[in-house]
C-alpha cells in the first residue's frame, strides 16, 4: 500500500516504541520467578514507551496536542488536530508474559479520526488506516467478515475485573450473547481486538468502560475495513461513553439488540 508522509511518522514512532516495550517484555518474562513481581517495572516500561511516542510525533507535528494514557491531555498550537496514544494496550498481558500487547496511535481532526495505526510487536502485526484510504495489515487489505448468522460468529469482548465495571450487569449481557453464538473471546487489549474485527478474524466485539485512547485507532480501522462502530446505545459516541458495539452491518445490528 502506498502511506501518506502522515502515516509513515505514525509508523515509525509505533515501531520505535514498540523496540523499547519488546525489549522489556523479555525482561518482564525473566522477573516472573521474582517475589516482588515485575509490575513497577511494566510501569516504566509504559512510560518509557508513551515518551518516545510523544517525542516522535512532537518532532514532526510540534502543533498538534495529545491525549494520553499516562500523560493525560497536552495542549497544542494547533486546536484542530489531536493525537491520541496508548503506549501498551494489553498491560496484564504484558505483565504476565503474554504476547498480545499494542502500541496504538490515532490523528483526530477536527473531532473526528482521520489515521490510525495499531502494532503488535510479539506477532510483528502492523494495522493502519486513513480515512477513506482504506485498512491494511502488513500492506494486506482488510474486509470485516462476511458471516450473517450469530450462530456461526465468534464474538470478542472486554470481560471486568477487580475494582473494575458493572460485574452483573456485564455477565447477564454476556449470557445473551452465548446463547447466540458460537464462541466469545477475551484477548486482553481492546486495540487489538477492533483491529481483528477489521480482519475478519473476530466477526463481533464488544466492551464498556473503556477509554479513548483504547479505542480510538481500532474504530478507524473497522469503518476503513467496510465495517460498523457504534456505542451501546447506537451512537457515534463511543470516545465519550467508553462503550463499543462492532462488526459488519448485519451482526452489529443483532448484537447491538442484544445488548
Amino acid at each position: 500500500m502506498a502511506r501518506s508522509a502522515l502515516l509513515n511518522v505514525m509508523v515509525e514512532a509505533a515501531r520505535k516504541a514498540a523496540r523499547s516495550l519488546t525489549r522489556d517484555f523479555g525482561e518482564v518474562e525473566n522477573l516472573q520467578v521474582s517475589v516482588k513481581g515485575p509490575s513497577d517495572f511494566v510501569s516504566a516500561a509504559d512510560r518509557k514507551a508513551e515518551q518516545i511516542l510523544q517525542q516522535e510525533l512532537a518532532r514532526v507535528r510540534p502543533g498538534y496536542g495529545f491525549l494520553m494514557e499516562e500523560g493525560g491531555v497536552v495542549e497544542g498550537t494547533d486546536p484542530q488536530h489531536r493525537w491520541i496514544i496508548d503506549p501498551l494496550d494489553g498491560t496484564t498481558n504484558f505483565l504476565h508474559g503474554i504476547p498480545m500487547f499494542s502500541v496504538s496511535i490515532a490523528l483526530e481532526r477536527q473531532g473526528t479520526i482521520v489515521a490510525g495505526v495499531v502494532y503488535n510487536p510479539a506477532m510483528d502485526e502492523l494495522f493502519v488506516a486513513e480515512r477513506g484510504g482504506g485498512a491494511f495489515l502488513n500492506d494486506r487489505r482488510l474486509r470485516v467478515s462476511k458471516r450473517s448468522a450469530l450462530a456461526d460468529c465468534v464474538i470478542g469482548t472486554g470481560i471486568p475485573h477487580l475494582g473494575r465495571g458493572d460485574h452483573p450487569a456485564y455477565l447477564k449481557r454476556l449470557q445473551k450473547v452465548m446463547n447466540e453464538v458460537a464462541g466469545v473471546r477475551r484477548c486482553g487489549s481492546a486495540a487489538l481486538d477492533l483491529c481483528w474485527v477489521a480482519a475478519g478474524r473476530f466477526d463481533g466485539f464488544w466492551e464498556s468502560d473503556l477509554s479513548p485512547w483504547d479505542i480510538a485507532a481500532g474504530i478507524l480501522m473497522i469503518r476503513e475495513a467496510g465495517g460498523f462502530v457504534t456505542d451501546l446505545d447506537g451512537r457515534d459516541k463511543m470516545l465519550e461513553t467508553g462503550t463499543v458495539v462492532a462488526g459488519n452491518e448485519d451482526i452489529h445490528r443483532r448484537l447491538q439488540a442484544i445488548l
